[in-house]
This record gives structure tokens, C-alpha cells and sequence, in this order.
């Protein structure tokens, strides 16, 4: 409903995820991520055909920037169920085709069948119990309509001091990644995408990986820095970092001359088989526009 909340309450009873997203950190992550990744995002989207009158469904919508992007490519005639654990930021967008549920995708199914396009980032690596959310939102999708997923591989692209030698590994990022592994964030499930969607039956799949790099104080660098502050205290019981590397790690992001390699981000889409399950693998790298559209 718009500038309302459908949906449950959840209180402790439900796992928390790894970051908070509701406070003032979680507005300039949001906005973070808007600013490095939503041009890509909108690409493939786009790509896919996503227009006018379309029926779309957004996972895990966060501050709601593509869910924003989504309500005015299908206008009026359209529809985009947004949700999320806490939509205290997307109750404030100001679309009357955007229905904004409470929701937690492990606990919750969803509608079946409804959706041309249903789309999630960075939601599934962070979710013990992963495989059941994704099977449901593929549930979501109608016959002929599409799935796009874009989650990181963090663990492929290390600093080399070999290329670089400034290029000198980070002590915070290492203890971090450890971190998140060790509250059940999968730090590879993007490259594990196109195969998930393949062993669940979906065809005309396609993937494609992009990574770039990181100048101290951007988007990227700021983005990191809000991570680590928040898991700070954890970050530092690991033992793999003491309080004065972390306070220098956290200085050199600030530097305008530090550059580091991002996460990979992967997104990967697949189509719900209309009619025969013995549709065509499509190569992204051959296939045209049109090819793309229903």
C-alpha cells in the first residue's frame, strides 16, 4: 500500500541480518550502493525488456532506488511490489503503483505466479537458509518472465603486491570478510548464480561479472567504512587485527591516492520456461535486444 507497510512485525524471533537497516549508517549505505551499482543494475533491466504495464517484484529493496527506477519504467498500468525486513525507506516513496510489504523472504513465501520480473541484490549471500529464499522467488515469477539476481564474490579478487606493490592488503578487510563468514554471509554466492538457477529449471540464462576500482574517499571506499564501523567490535575480537591497525586501515581508505580492487558484483538472469523445458541456453555475448523481450 502506498505510504503504508503491509506485513508482519518481526521481533528476535528471526535471525538479524549482518548490517542494521534502519539507522543513519544504513541511509548513506543505501545511497552508496546506489551510487556504485543502480547504472548497472538499470542496464540489464532494461535489457531484459522491463516496460510499460509490467508486474515487478523487488527483494530485499533497501533505500529503494531501483524500486523508484521500476515504478516509473512501467507506469501507471504497471505494478512493483517492494519489500523488505525494515521498508522504513520505501514507505516514503511517493509512487501510486508501489505496494510496500514487511517481509522477510525466510520466513515468508510469496505470491506465485504473478510477476514478470522479480529482482534482488546483495540480498541472498547474507541469508542463512539462501537456497529456500531464492526457490521462492522464482515461484513468484509467470510463466515467460524473468529473474535477476546480483550478488558479490569478494574472495576472487585480492590485492597483489606482485602488480602493485602499494597495493598492500588490508588487515581490516581480511578480518571483516571473516567476520561475515562467520555470521553466515556466503562471500562467493555470486558466482554461484548461474549455476543455482540452472539445477532449478530455468532457462535462457546468462551471467556476466563486473569489478572496478576503488580511489580512497568514493562511494566504494565510504561504503566499506560503514561496514567495518558497524562491526567494529567484532572485527576487532577476531584477533586478527589490533585497535591500531584498525584505526590506520580505516585512515588509508580516507586517503585520495589508496586504490583497491572492489568485490566482483554478478548479476544473473534466467527465464521461467513459458511452454517447453527444453529451451535454449542463450549466450549473452549473441544475443540481440529483441531476443530478450516477451
Amino acid at each position: 500500500m502506498q505510504n503504508g507497510v503491509e506485513g508482519q512485525n518481526y521481533g528476535s524471533s528471526v535471525a538479524r541480518y549482518v548490517f542494521a537497516n534502519s539507522d543513519e549508517r544504513a541511509k548513506f549505505r543505501y545511497r552508496d550502493l546506489s551510487t556504485l551499482y543502480d547504472s548497472q543494475t538499470v542496464t540489464h533491466l532494461t535489457r531484459l525488456g522491463v516496460d510499460t504495464g509490467w508486474s515487478c517484484l523487488e527483494v530485499g529493496a533497501g533505500g529503494g532506488s531501483i524500486a523508484a527506477w521500476l515504478c516509473e519504467r512501467v507506469g501507471n498500468s504497471g505494478r512493483v511490489l517492494a519489500t523488505d525486513i525494515e521498508p522504513c525507506f520505501l514507505v516514503m516513496l511517493p509512487f501510486g503503483n508501489l505496494q510496500v510489504r514487511r517481509h522477510d523472504v525466510r520466513m515468508e513465501g510469496l505470491p506465485k505466479g504473478e510477476f514478470d520480473l522479480v529482482h534482488a541484490r546483495l540480498v541472498l549471500m547474507h541469508l542463512p537458509g539462501r537456497e529456500l529464499a531464492l526457490a521462492r522467488m522464482i515461484e513468484a515469477v509467470k510463466p515467460g518472465g524473468w529473474i535477476v539476481v546480483e550478488e558479490f564474490d569478494v574472495l576472487s579478487i585480492f590485492p597483489d603486491v606482485a602488480i602493485r606493490p602499494a597495493e598492500e592488503p588490508l588487515r581490516i578487510i581480511r578480518a571483516f570478510y571473516q567476520v561475515m563468514t562467520s555470521r553466515g554471509v556466503e562471500l562467493r554466492y555470486g558466482r554461484r548464480l548461474p549455476h543455482q538457477l540452472q539445477e532449478r529449471g530455468l532457462v535462457n540464462i546468462g551471467a556476466e561479472a563486473n569489478m572496478s576500482l576503488w580511489q580512497g574517499r568514493s562511494a566504494g571506499t565510504n561504503m566499506f567504512k560503514l561496514s567495518f564501523e558497524e562491526l567494529a567490535d567484532p572485527i576487532l575480537r577476531s584477533g586478527l587485527i589490533s585497535q591500531a591497525e584498525f584505526e590506520a586501515d580505516m585512515e588509508r581508505l580516507d586517503q585520495q591516492h589508496f586504490l583497491m580492487a572492489s568485490p566482483m558484483m554478478w548479476t544473473a538472469w534466467a527465464q521461467v520456461p513459458e511452454f517447453s523445458p527444453y529451451a535454449t541456453w542463450l549466450d549473452v555475448n549473441s544475443t540481440t535486444e529483441h531476443e530478450y523481450r516477451r
